[in-house]
């Protein structure tokens, strides 16, 4: 008898170590403690997040110092075209993230194949169509978005690089989601940090070295995101088996079933992220109407919020790619742990940043400007920021939990309301209907940022988010 427990023993430890290199960059969340999980897991993607933000903004500083207002117009118009045909990708991808996630956190690891073959000729033909709509719309676009006659040419130019580069920002994102889904964030966060290197030394080369104006910054981002993701797909590829999948070009085709799934999911993502950004964009359109100062106020807000944004996103991809394993593991009771984890760091940071801003108000506004008018309006804006800080606290773990079960209706729900109902309509009635003026306007947009909080809040009591049906199907 002991003998064959031996050799039973000899058998799964013989198994264990074939199975080891493929399952070795795999990482489970399944099991051990949260907390220290949690943070080893989303620092890397905070630090890409800010990298991200830099990567953005360098483009910006390069262009405004070099060619001046007309350029740092131009820049800055195209940059929220590209912004919002990235948010598009990025909603996909995380989607991807999710399925990948419930996949492993279940041990169906063929599937994951199967779908990241499908995940890749959609998200390829997604780029192919966004780029032919916005090519032909983009005249278009400049024009809604009252580009300035001096800034027209260079923003064309600038827009049209950006969209024939959309394979790539398409391409990037897909890969980095692969790998978050299967718990790898390190490597992501080395690909942005070597695009952003490389965006810097090619906007000072192709800017100022060759004085190529808005195009040689487009340019510039367009080559660094596509050597970053010839870079990625390699790395993919090479350790696809100690990822613990297996794919052949037989895989590279849309499965109709797991296109479904991709697109059920990833299309309420994807308005979830585009929306917001369509709706503050509205909302400031009303608030810009109250002068350049109040309109400066508004642009330093619109930062700290992106800061604080970036730092909340961290944490509910790494909280919803924790909770999509464990959903796939049916391993409930660890999924209000993370929530918890999530809200526990969140609101120490907030609270953090929000007591700064509170006790420093005219240092921290000053570090954005120095203009009298601006620093007097920014104590106005005060108490918006404070509220926009303390949101993220509570938006976070609600967004993990929402993306982590990949309910469809719950994210749609969200988009919805947070950008449309909420965001659009309290901004619109506090600021025009109640007469508050720009107030109204910045307390509506504040406010939104709390519906994913009081949307999720009765999905979670409600204990439906105990079941994997919404993405995977467990096999037989």
């Amino acid at each position: 008898m002991r003998e064959e427990k031996s050799k039973t023993s000899d058998a799964a430890s013989e198994t264990q170590a074939e199975q080891a290199p493929e399952k070795e960059m795999i990482r489970d969340f399944t099991r051990g403690r949260v907390t220290g999980m949690l943070v080893r897991f989303a620092m890397p993607l905070f630090l890409a997040n800010m990298l991200q933000i830099v990567y953005n903004v360098v483009d910006m500083v390069i262009v405004g110092h070099v060619i001046g207002k007309a350029g740092l117009s131009a820049v800055s118009i195209g940059g929220d075209l590209n912004h919002l045909l990235t948010f598009l990708a990025m909603g996909f991808t995380n989607a991807g993230t999710i399925i990948i996630a419930q996949y492993i956190g279940a041990g169906q690891r063929r599937e994951v194949g199967r779908f990241i073959g499908t995940f890749a000729v959609s998200m390829t033909l997604g780029s192919v169509i966004m780029t032919v709509i916005s090519a032909l719309l983009h005249l278009k676009i400049l024009e809604w978005m009252n580009t300035p006659p001096e800034a027209f040419e260079d923003a064309r130019l600038y827009c049209l690089t950006c969209i024939f580069g959309l394979f790539f920002i398409y391409g990037y994102n897909a890969v980095s989601g692969i790998l978050r889904g299967m718990g790898d964030s390190i490597h992501p966060f080395i690909f942005i940090a070597m695009a952003a290197a490389l965006n810097v030394a090619l906007d000072l080369w192709f800017v100022i070295g060759l004085g190529l104006r808005a195009f040689g910054a487009a340019l510039a981002t367009v080559i660094s995101q596509g050597t970053v993701f010839i870079i990625a797909v390699v790395f993919l590829m090479r350790n696809r088996s100690r990822l613990g999948f297996d794919i052949d070009r037989s895989c590279f085709r849309i499965d109709r079933q797991l296109f479904i799934t991709f697109f059920r999911l990833g299309l309420p993502m994807a308005l979830k992220s585009t929306s917001v950004s369509i709706s503050k964009m509205f909302v400031n359109s009303f608030i810009n109407s109250f002068g350049v100062t109040v309109s400066a106020v508004t642009g330093i807000g619109s930062k700290l919020s992106n800061i604080v944004n970036q730092c909340a996103n961290s944490f509910n991809t790494a909280g919803a790619s924790m909770i999509g394993q464990n959903i796939g593991a049916e391993k409930y009771d660890r999924v209000p742990q993370i929530m918890i984890s999530v809200f526990k760091i969140m609101i120490c940071i907030s609270l953090g940043l929000a007591l700064v801003i509170f006790l420093f108000p005219e240092g921290f506004f000053g570090i954005f400007t120095s203009d009298p008018e601006v620093i007097a309006c920014s104590m106005e804006y005060l108490p918006i920021a404070i509220v926009i800080v303390i949101g993220s606290a509570f938006r976070a773990p609600s967004n993990a939990l929402s993306n982590g079960t990949g309910n469809y209706a719950i994210n749609l729900t969200i988009a919805i309301l947070d950008a449309f109902v909420v965001r659009m309509g309290l901004a619109y009635f506090l600021g025009q209907v109640m007469g508050m003026g720009y107030m109204g306007f910045w307390l509506g947009d504040a406010l939104a940022g709390y519906t994913p909080f009081i949307i999720v809040i009765p999905f979670y009591l409600s204990g439906r988010w105990k079941t994997n049906k919404y993405v995977i199907k467990r096999s037989a």
